[in-house]
């Protein structure tokens, strides 16, 4: 039997690395895409079944003519994961427009356009799944988060828009919110105090995108939000 395919954007060292390594080890073939093909091509060769494809999601050309490569040689993916994410911090005031214009075109352009092009085939079939990964900021405007909040937050509703158009003809879509702050380098150099029980793991958040994609059509999920046991909410 051919093993199933899922694809994955937004692959970088965090999530985006954890949903391949698991999907990787329950025995999908991964399509991964991201900007960067150096980590791409290191991931590659350190997850068997990993197949590194360097594309800008929110070039909608780019987009069509990575998925026909992908298809040319992997065959259609039964899963589609959108981890990439555009991010800024500004109140409205000092964001530069074209910030939040470009997180627009990545978070929620980037992925009606790869929705529009994989849905069919999973319609067609009977049966796939569409996942989003998203954050509090599809969910609220903070005052500092106005080049991001928007562009999640319509990210969020297009997500339910599908997802009540190809539910029923077998198509699971998710949308899953990340209430905390992922364990990144990164991050834990900019809250160095924090301890261990402040961040979100990158392989638990994959675990529960890995629960969602498998779950019964009698008993499916659109809103997940996951967070550590210690966040306020």
């Amino acid at each position: 039997m051919i093993q199933p395919l899922a694809l994955v954007t937004g692959v970088g060292p965090g999530t985006g690395s954890a949903i391949v390594r698991r999907f990787a080890k329950g025995g999908y073939r991964v399509a991964m895409l991201a900007r960067n093909g150096d980590r791409l091509a290191a991931l590659e060769k350190e997850v068997a079944g990993t197949h590194a494809f360097i594309c800008d999601v929110s070039d909608e050309a780019q987009v069509n003519a990575t998925l026909a490569d992908v298809r040319a040689k992997l065959g259609n993916p039964g899963v589609l994961i959108h981890n990439a994410v555009g991010g800024a911090f500004g109140n409205f005031l000092d964001v530069d427009p074209q910030v939040l214009n470009r997180n627009f075109q990545v978070n929620t352009m980037g992925f009606l356009y790869l929705a529009r092009a994989l849905a069919p085939a999973m319609i067609e079939a009977g049966h796939g799944v569409i996942v989003a990964t998203g954050n509090t900021s599809a969910q609220r405007g903070r005052a500092n988060f106005a080049g991001f909040a928007p562009s999640k937050a319509a990210q969020r509703i297009l997500a339910e828009s599908i997802a009540r158009e190809v539910g029923p003809k077998g198509v699971h879509v998710a949308y899953v919110v990340i209430d905390a702050v992922i364990d990144l380098e990164w991050t834990r150099k900019m809250r160095p105090d924090a301890p261990d029980s402040f961040f979100i793991k990158p392989d638990a958040i994959a675990e529960e995108i890995w629960h969602v994609t498998g779950q019964d059509r009698s008993a499916w999920s659109f809103n997940v939000e996951i967070r550590p046991f210690g966040e306020a909410w």
